[in-house]
C-alpha cells in the first residue's frame, strides 16, 4: 500500500532515551532493535527516529556534522541497515529525522565554506556584511536567545544561526545546497528508509534582501520570556520560494515508491495556512504538523477551529497530529488541570488524537501515561533550559529515558548512570508494571490501536462536527458505509448530553461513559464512540 501514512500512526522513538544496549548511560541502536517487539506490538504502523547521524551533540543530534555517517554513540551503519530489516520484517515502516535547515559548524561544508568569501563553497550558508558601526545586518533572533547573526573573524563577516551559534543555516537560495540535501536524502533512502520527518520545514528559506522583521503586533504586557517570541518573523523563515523547494524533495521520494514525508512547521503566526500549503495536492509533502496541539490550550473549541479550518478548502491536504514530542512539556503535564484523574486523561487524549481525521503521532512513553519529569538545574544537558531558567526549564523534562523494569537500576534502561535520570514518578509507570494489567495505560493504547484498524471511517473517513457547547467536543466519521460518532467530555466534571439517530451501543474503547436510552453520561474526562447510520445521528449538550 503506498499511502499507508494516510491515517497511519507514527511512533516517535529518541535513540538517546530509548533503550541503552552497551553500559554508556545512552540509548542506541541495537537497544531500539531489542525493544522492536514492543514497538510492534503497540499496533503502530511506522517508527521515526530522532537525529542518529553524526554530531557534536551541541544540540542533540541537530547539529550534523556528518550527513552520511550514524553517530557512534547510537552505534553504526551496520546496525541501522539491521533495524530497517528486523522493522520492515515486523511490519514497521521507519522514517528518520532530517535536519537540513542547518548544520553544525564541525561539518566539512562549512569548514570550507568559512575559510574564505571565494571558494567553492563560499555561499553554501548565510553570510552578510557588517553594518558600517559594526552591527549585524538586521534584527533576527535566535530562538536559543540572542542575535541569529554571529560574527566570524576569518571571513569578516556575519553567518546566520536561527538555533545556536554552532548550528549555521544552510543558504537554500543556492541550487548547489539544494542538490548536495537531495543527494543526502537518496542515500538513506537507498538503505531501506521509508522517508523523512523534516525538521523545522519552514526555516529552509530567508529573505534574500535580509529585511528586519516587524515586532509581534499581539504581544501584550511584559516582554516574553525569550525575545524570539517578541517578532513577527515574517521575513526569517516561511518564505515562499519554500514550496517549489519542496517539490523538489517530493519528486525525489516519488521515485521510490511507498515512502513518505512528514514536515515540522514552527510558526506561530501561520502554522496552519502553513501546514495546509505544504501539503496541499500531490506535489508537495504527504504529511505536516505544527505545534497547534503541542500547547496549554484544551478546549472543544480549539481542537474543533483547528481541524475545520484544515480541511476548509483543501481536501488534498494532511494533517499529522500529535499531542506530545521531544520538543514540548508532555500533555499528561500540560493538560493535567482540565482532569481530576491521570489514568482518565491519558484515555481520553489516545482516543482524541486516534480519532480526529489525519494521521496521529504518538510520543514514546505517552503509552505510558508519562507526566513531564521534575529536573534539576544540575542536570539539565538542553541549552535553552539552561539559558532561560527557571521560566523555561527546557526541553529534558520530556526526554528522560523510557521505563522498562520498575526493580531494575534506572528502570532498565541503563545499566550504568544514564543521560537523563529516571524519576521515581516514571519508575511507577515503567513497561512492566502495565504488561499484565488489562487496566493499564499500555493495554488501553495497544487496545485502541488494534480496534481503530478494524474502522476505515478513523483512518481516512470524512470528518464533520457538531455544534454543542463547552466542554463537550462531538463529531462524526464516515467513510461511505456505517459511521462513527465521537463525544468528548473535555473536563474534570461529569456531564450528560442528549443522542439521538444512533445505535444505542458503545464501542468497546469508550471510557467513563454511561448510555440509558437517548441519554450519554460522562463522567470527568469520559468519552464515547457509537456507531450510527451513514449520515445520521445527532448530539445536544448545551451547557
Amino acid at each position: 500500500m503506498t499511502e499507508w501514512w494516510r491515517g497511519g500512526v507514527i511512533y516517535q522513538v529518541y535513540p538517546r532515551s530509548f533503550q541503552d544496549s552497551n553500559g554508556d548511560g545512552i540509548g542506541d541502536l541495537p537497544g531500539i532493535i531489542d525493544r522492536l517487539d514492543y514497538i510492534a506490538g503497540l499496533g503502530v504502523d511506522c517508527i521515526w527516529l530522532s537525529p542518529i547521524t553524526q554530531s557534536p551533540q551541541a544540540d542533540m543530534g541537530y547539529d550534523v556534522s556528518d550527513y552520511m555517517e550514524v553517530d557512534r554513540l547510537f552505534g553504526s551503519l551496520q546496525d541501522f541497515d539491521l533495524l530497517i530489516e528486523k522493522a520492515h520484517a515486523l511490519g514497521l515502516k521507519v522514517i528518520m529525522d532530517k535536519v537540513v535547515s542547518h548544520t553544525s559548524d564541525e561539518h566539512p561544508w562549512f569548514q570550507e565554506s568559512s575559510l574564505n568569501r571565494d571558494n567553492s563553497k563560499a555561499d553554501w550558508y548565510v553570510w552578510a556584511d557588517a553594518h558600517p558601526d559594526g552591527t549585524p545586518p538586521n534584527n533576527w533572533l535566535s530562538v536559543f536567545g540572542g542575535s541569529a547573526w554571529e560574527w566570524h573573524t576569518g571571513r569578516r563577516q556575519y553567518y546566520l544561526h536561527n538555533f545556536l551559534t554552532s548550528q549555521p543555516d544552510l543558504n537554500f537560495h543556492n541550487p548547489a545546497v539544494q542538490d548536495a540535501v537531495l543527494d543526502v536524502m537518496r542515500f538513506w533512502l537507498d538503505r531501506g528508509l521509508d522517508g523523512f520527518r523534516l525538521d523545522t520545514v519552514n526555516y529552509y528559506f530567508h529573505d534574500a534582501r535580509l529585511r528586519s522583521n516587524p515586532p509581534l503586533k499581539s504581544l501584550k504586557g511584559q516582554p516574553a520570556i525569550n525575545p524570539y517570541d517578541m517578532q513577527s518573523h515574517k521575513y526569517s523563515k516561511s518564505q515562499p520560494e519554500n514550496v517549489d523547494w519542496l517539490r523538489r524533495v517530493r519528486a525525489l521520494l516519488d521515485t521510490y515508491p511507498g515512502t513518505t514525508s512528514v514536515g515540522e512547521v514552527g510558526d506561530d503566526e501561520r502554522g496552519l495556512e502553513l501546514m495546509k500549503q505544504y501539503t496541499s495536492g500531490s506535489e508537495l509533502l504527504h504529511m505536516c504538523y505544527s505545534f497547534d496541539f503541542l500547547g496549554p490550550k484544551f478546549s472543544a473549541e480549539h481542537f474543533r477551529s483547528k481541524v475545520e479550518a484544515f480541511f476548509s478548502k483543501d481536501e488534498f491536504g494532511w494533517p499529522c497530529w500529535s499531542f506530545s514530542n521531544h520538543d514540548v512539556i508532555r500533555h499528561m503535564t500540560r493538560w493535567a488541570p482540565f482532569s481530576s484523574n491521570p489514568a482518565d486523561l491519558s484515555r481520553q487524549a489516545a482516543a482524541l488524537v486516534l480519532t480526529l481525521k489525519g494521521s496521529a503521532g504518538l510520543y514514546q512513553g505517552e503509552e505510558l501515561g508519562l507526566q513531564e519529569a521534575d529536573i534539576l538545574y544540575e542536570e539539565l544537558t538542553d541549552p535553552r533550559g539552561i539559558r532561560f531558567w527557571p521560566a523555561d526549564k527546557g526541553r529534558d523534562g520530556c526526554r528522560t529515558p523510557m521505563p522498562w523494569q520498575s526493580s531494575l537500576p534506572h528502570a532498565g534502561f541503563s545499566t550504568e548512570k544514564p543521560w537523563l535520570p529516571v524519576k521515581p514518578a516514571q519508575m511507577a509507570l515503567a513497561v512492566d508494571r502495565q504488561t499484565d494489567d488489562p487496566e493499564s495505560t499500555l493495554n488501553y493504547y495497544r487496545k485502541i490501536l488494534a480496534w481503530r484498524k478494524s474502522h476505515p471511517a478513523l483512518v481516512t473517513g470524512d470528518i464533520a462536527f457538531f455544534k454543542v457547547a463547552e466542554p463537550v467536543l462531538a463529531f462524526r466519521r464516515s467513510a461511505g458505509n456505517k459511521d462513527l460518532i465521537c463525544v468528548f467530555n473535555l473536563s474534570g466534571e461529569a456531564r450528560t448530553i442528549t443522542l439521538s439517530g444512533v445505535e444505542l451501543a458503545l464501542e468497546p474503547v469508550s471510557n467513563r461513559a454511561e448510555l440509558s436510552g437517548n441519554t450519554l453520561a460522562l463522567g470527568p474526562n469520559g468519552f464515547a464512540v457509537l456507531p450510527a447510520p451513514a449520515g445520521e445521528g445527532k448530539v445536544v449538550y448545551k451547557g
